[in-house]
């Protein structure tokens, strides 16, 4: 039986690591879930005491959400049975309820293929801004074929061996691998997944997206992750 065995990069996130997992339950009622994975990049506080209670694998020691999400990925590897998926899910991130079962429709259509799927993106906060935003990723995952990691991606795990998994990027380890798997091979999936707004609010729409924006235009002229996670960090 086609199962999933997700996996979850965090770092400080025991206040929103709780609804996340929440959200991942239905799978394991409808008798998907091969187990889940944190990656934990040195949380000070209770991430890594809310997943080991909620009966999650433990993996630390990698710094950086690439090197986190590449650790991960290889850890899963390491116990998936012939026709497993993987999914890879923000600490931050909620997937809507009845997720589990498009997933499992988009599995099933995809046996034995190198297909792999992304969720909606959408954010937490009610208003105009945020809409429009949500708006944007669509046209960019449409016209591009680019979803953000903060989209969650369900993949084959013999598929995602074969690409060789994420690179321990600092920054656009997301982009990477989704180029590699190509515009032909990736399918938006019929589910939102429910993203925090707060670093928006925070930093202002305009400015994060304008931001944003500067650093993808940056990274497809050439620049070195690194270079562009220092000016992330800015």
């Amino acid at each position: 039986m086609t199962r999933i065995i997700t996996i979850i990069p965090a770092l400080n996130a025991a206040s929103r690591l709780p609804a996340t997992l929440q959200s991942l339950a239905e799978a394991e009622r409808a008798g998907l879930c091969a187990g889940w994975i944190l990656a934990d990049g040195g949380s000070s506080d209770a991430t890594v005491r809310v997943a080991r209670q909620a009966g999650g694998a433990i993996l630390g020691g990698a710094k950086g959400r690439g090197a986190q999400l590449a650790a991960g990925g290889q850890a899963a590897l390491a116990r998936a049975s012939r026709g497993d998926w993987l999914l890879f899910l923000h600490a931050d991130t909620v997937l809507e309820p009845g997720w589990s079962g498009r997933a499992r429709a988009f599995m099933e259509a995809n046996t034995d293929r190198d297909r792999a799927g992304y969720f909606r993106f959408t954010l937490d906060e009610p208003g105009a801004r945020a809409r429009r935003l949500e708006c944007m990723v669509a046209w960019r995952c449409k016209t591009f074929a680019l979803p953000y990691g903060d989209q969650g991606l369900l993949i084959p795990a013999a598929f995602y061996a074969r690409l060789g998994g994420y690179k321990p990027w600092p920054l656009f380890e997301d982009v990477d691998l989704v180029r590699r798997v190509g515009r032909g091979r990736l399918a938006a999936l019929p589910a939102r997944a429910v993203t925090s707004a707060e670093r928006f609010a925070s930093e202002g729409y305009l400015k994060r997206s304008a931001k944003n924006l500067s650093l993808l235009a940056r990274y497809y002229c050439g620049d070195s992750p690194e270079r562009l996670a220092r000016a992330y960090r800015k």
